[in-house]
């Protein structure tokens, strides 16, 4: 009894770093949605009124940084945070920190610029 209880607190629970750098890069995406992400289907060629309306996401984009922000800010200290003590036999496939390390930093990356790029945009257009 005592056996399994250290082992399985030996194991560190990687579905948590996971779904927080999933929760990031979803939440960088839906930070672009405003203004970056038409601009960028819009010199892909993608033309119609829904590129229009994505701009109505303007309004939410300040709950989308508080979501992008928690699931980083929770993704980090998964990462970087404290390590788990080694485990006997019973581990689980290791996660490839450094792809969730890419992962993060470049969601991080996204939601920066999708932060300052409404306050950048007049100085580059002249308006």
């Amino acid at each position: 009894m005592q056996i399994d209880r250290d082992i399985s607190a030996g194991t560190r629970d990687e579905s948590g770093t996971r779904l927080a750098a999933a929760g990031g890069i979803l939440g960088a995406l839906a930070m672009t949605s405003c203004c970056i992400l038409p601009l960028a289907f819009f010199s892909l060629g993608a033309t119609g009124a829904w590129i229009g309306r994505m701009g109505a996401m303007y309004q939410y984009r300040w709950y989308f940084l508080a979501f992008a922000a928690l699931s980083l800010g929770y993704g980090f200290w998964k990462v970087y945070g404290p390590p788990a003590r080694a485990c006997d036999n019973d581990c689980a496939r290791p996660l490839n920190r450094r792809v969730m390390k890419g992962a993060l930093w470049s969601a991080s990356a996204v939601t920066g610029v999708a932060t300052v790029f409404p306050y950048l945009t007049p100085y580059f257009l002249g308006y």
